[in-house]
């Protein structure tokens, strides 16, 4: 359950603390690094400013002229992982939670951000402060599902960055003419991509050439679906983008044929996967999950690659979670990648196909920060489930799980440990 409980996170700055609303300083204590380093952490602003040794920081220095700063929180950590925060580098909140909603679900603009903003919320629990969302344009949709993105967007904003990607079906013959309108619409209300799946539309090189000139007009990246199950027509579509590039990242790529990642490592793309089934609602139809080796030949091949979640119990996965961890943890469970990486597929990676700056838990880089229960990274994807996560240098949400048991057992066991996997 979520809960300020006694055992989470400490703010140690005074009875009225409240680490949701500090200063402009924060102070992170006793926190365990991935590389097994304990190290009080201080942010100023959106920055970090400085990570020492526990007990070595104070107020941060006062400029000539100007008073020593305290105000703020101070916030105890111990029995914490302290993480560059996750991203979620492939959603659809336009249909997140529709699973169990009539068919087709409704799209009335109240109902559609409202479920927008429920699925980044529940993913910016999880830790992902920055969030990218493929939205459906055009034919019956209109712009209706991107407005609703859009206002969601504003509505978080100091919360999470949440990013749009334009999704058209259809972009040429006079069957697309509605498509490519929309598309430099959405491009010019705020959509941060242009995307979509060329597959479904009858002249797939034919699309991603309209596709190209809308992003190049609009100065955007492009974010595509793609099963890459065809050598021939992957290596027409990355030469077809090789423009753009390195602003370009395909997803999910699951049924990428053997010996096709060198196609994708010359031609400079991005991939995006998506662990929990392979598919998401992009591609329709029904998923046939990743292929076995398909992670490790990518990258063996060296082609940068991120994961995402893809699917928030939509008709894609009725049980579609939004934990970048559970991403993680699907990778390094299954063998494709180690820990190290399966974690880095999460964040730095998905941040970079987001096309945001990476973030290290270091002076100067940005403040976005996850703090999990656990002493390790492989206890954190294990069972870390309290978190308390840091966005432009606030605190922006915290989760506190307890776990109790009945009476009748014999030892006397912690409540919760940050030595132990549990929390």
């Amino acid at each position: 359950m979520d809960s300020a409980a006694a055992d989470g996170p400490h703010s140690g700055s005074g009875p009225t603390a409240n680490p949701l609303g500090h200063g402009p300083v924060l102070l992170l204590t006793g926190a365990r690094l991935a590389d097994g380093r304990v190290v009080d952490v201080r942010i100023s602003g959106d920055r970090i400013q400085a990570v020492g040794t526990v007990g070595s920081l104070g107020p941060l220095p006062a400029l000539p002229g100007a008073p020593t700063i305290t105000t703020g929180a101070r916030i105890d950590l111990k029995g914490y992982l302290l993480l560059p925060a996750p991203a979620e580098a492939h959603a659809h909140y336009d249909t997140a939670f529709s699973a169990a909603l009539a068919d087709p679900p409704p799209e009335s603009p109240s109902d559609l951000t409202r479920r927008v903003t429920e699925a980044a919320l529940a993913s910016l629990g999880y830790g992902a402060t920055a969030q990218r969302t493929h939205v459906r344009i055009g034919d019956v949709h209109g712009l209706r599902r991107l407005e609703a993105v859009l206002t969601a967007r504003q509505a978080l904003r100091g919360l999470a960055e949440l990013q749009a990607v334009a999704m058209p079906r259809l972009l040429t013959g006079r069957a697309g003419a509605d498509g490519r309108a929309q598309l430099r619409e959405a491009l010019k209300l705020g959509a941060t991509a242009a995307g979509g799946c060329p597959e479904l539309d009858p002249d797939p090189a034919g699309y991603v050439q309209v596709l190209l000139e809308a992003a190049r007009e609009a100065d955007c990246s492009v974010d595509l679906h793609t099963t890459a199950g065809d050598p021939a027509q992957l290596a027409r579509l990355v030469g077809a983008l090789a423009p753009l590039r390195p602003r370009v990242t395909l997803g999910p790529c699951g049924a990428l044929a053997r010996g096709a990642s060198t196609v994708l490592a010359t031609g400079g793309v991005r991939v995006v996967c998506l662990p929990q089934n392979g598919g998401c609602t992009g591609l329709e139809g029904r998923s046939t999950g990743l292929r076995p080796g398909l992670l490790r030949e990518l990258t063996a091949a060296r082609v940068p690659l991120a994961a995402g979640s893809g699917a928030l119990r939509d008709q894609s996965n009725p049980v579609g979670r939004a934990d970048p961890l559970e991403s993680a943890y699907l990778l390094a469970a299954g063998g494709e990648l180690d820990l190290e990486a399966a974690y880095d597929a999460v964040a730095n990676q998905a941040r970079a196909a987001l096309g945001l700056p990476p973030v290290r838990v270091d002076a100067g880089f940005p403040a976005e920060l996850l703090a999990v229960r656990g002493d390790s990274l492989a206890g954190a994807l294990a069972g870390g489930h309290s978190r308390l996560v840091v966005h432009s240098g606030r605190v922006v949400s915290r989760t506190s799980a307890v776990r109790e048991f009945a009476d009748t057992v014999a030892l006397a066991l912690p409540r919760q440990s940050g030595s132990t996997g549990g929390g």
